[in-house]
């Protein structure tokens, strides 16, 4: 399947958003289901698009696959990011799309800005366990799991982080 990265458009918040809630809760990624309020932020992708760059995977035929919240220095969207990391955050792509390049090309595009970025030294994110398709990617993309910098958004549950080091 060819996949290509760009910018998401005004008119695909609302779809993306979608597509990115249902890859949480079809994985059961979230402690409260449907009733989870990460979810109001995971649909938010006008919001984040406003502050951040939302970038959407999109296939030949023009469908829209995934996307990706990619987080420069200073965002307020930055989780663990120092101040010469880039970070990316809701990585998320289609069920249907899923095992056709979608989710990489997502992460590729992400380490491919920061590293255009003069003066970042990395990459990183912050992950759950259970993701382990994910951190597939991480790792066959270089990134290294760094536990010391793991994360409690909440008690009781703890976030996993790799960085990519440049």
């Amino acid at each position: 399947m060819d996949v290509s990265i760009r910018p998401v458009r005004a008119t695909e918040h609302e779809a993306l958003g979608e597509i990115t809630a249902q890859a949480y809760l079809g994985d059961g990624l979230l402690d409260f289901g449907s009733a989870d309020p990460y979810l109001e932020q995971l649909r938010a992708v006008g919001r984040r698009a406003a502050e951040a760059l939302v970038l959407a995977a999109v296939g030949s035929d023009g469908s829209l696959l995934g996307g990706v919240t990619y987080v420069a220095p200073g965002s307020p969207w930055a989780d663990v990011a120092r101040s010469d990391e880039a970070e990316f955050r809701m990585l998320a792509v289609s069920r249907e799309a899923r095992g056709r390049g979608a989710g990489e090309a997502l992460v590729g595009a992400c380490v491919e800005r920061a590293r255009a970025t003069e003066g970042l030294s990395g990459v990183v994110l912050s992950t759950q366990a259970s993701m382990e398709s994910a951190h597939r990617i991480y790792r066959r993309l270089g990134f290294a799991r760094t536990p010391e910098r793991d994360w409690s958004p909440l008690p009781g549950f703890t976030l996993l982080t790799f960085r990519l080091a440049f």
